[in-house]
């Protein structure tokens, strides 16, 4: 991967699950200064190699959102309300890019309904949350594919909605960090754009059951 297109950035990813360490990963080993966030504080403050100059840097979630200027939203969405709406303070004059979809699950663990119809996570987080300028993206796809869209067959599409232009011209910069070519970046509009992409996750659990975990991306062919 190369290095970063917008210059050392110091973001806070929230949510230490294969989304967030993911994501944590990639963007460190991109020349970012990367903080962790955990549900509750770690046991030690170690930090993690990612073959860069830069480790990672685990903290609990109020400190990671208190100390970086761009935050990623990696926790769960069907908490996610609460717990960002918890941290109004630390999350105030920042960007917040939301890659989550608010759902709830069927037997299996897989989404089957939506939790806000009508509406969207992002659009809720940008209520709850005027001071902090919120970038919906990343949520159509699987895990994988967020931190290496190359590896698909078919070039992919990841989907900006967002009020705030150089809040999604920084997650712009970012993706082009994580391999997102400027052709597969599609700027949908303002934030209420959202409610289309977190629909979109409807899919996910017809297509899990058909193909286990093969990465796929919901794209726009032209």
């Amino acid at each position: 991967m190369s290095m970063t297109t917008i210059g050392t950035t110091r973001i806070g990813i929230l949510g230490a699950g294969r989304v967030g360490t993911g994501l944590a990963r990639a963007l460190a080993a991109a020349g970012h200064d990367v903080t962790l966030g955990h549900r509750r504080p770690p046991e030690t403050s170690a930090a993690d190699a990612t073959g860069s100059a830069r480790p990672i840097r685990h903290a609990d979630q109020r400190t990671t959102a208190a100390t970086t200027d761009v935050v990623v939203n990696a926790t769960p969405g069907d908490s996610a309300l609460a717990r960002l709406s918890a941290l109004d303070g630390e999350l105030a004059g920042k960007i917040l890019v939301d890659v989550s979809n608010a759902t709830r699950h069927d037997p299996d663990g897989l989404p089957s309904d939506l939790c806000y119809p009508g509406s969207s996570l992002a659009e809720r987080l940008q209520q709850a949350l005027p001071a902090t300028r919120v970038v919906k993206t990343l949520n159509t796809m699987l895990f994988t594919v967020m931190t290496d869209p190359a590896a698909l067959a078919t070039p992919p599409t990841v989907f900006l909605s967002g009020d705030d232009a150089h809040a999604k011209t920084v997650t712009e910069g970012l993706l082009a960090d994580l391999g997102w070519r400027p052709e597969w970046i599609e700027d949908l509009g303002g934030i209420a754009t959202a409610r289309a992409t977190e629909a979109a996750v409807l899919l996910v659990p017809h297509v899990l059951r058909r193909h286990g975990l093969k990465p796929f991306a919901v794209s726009l062919a032209r």
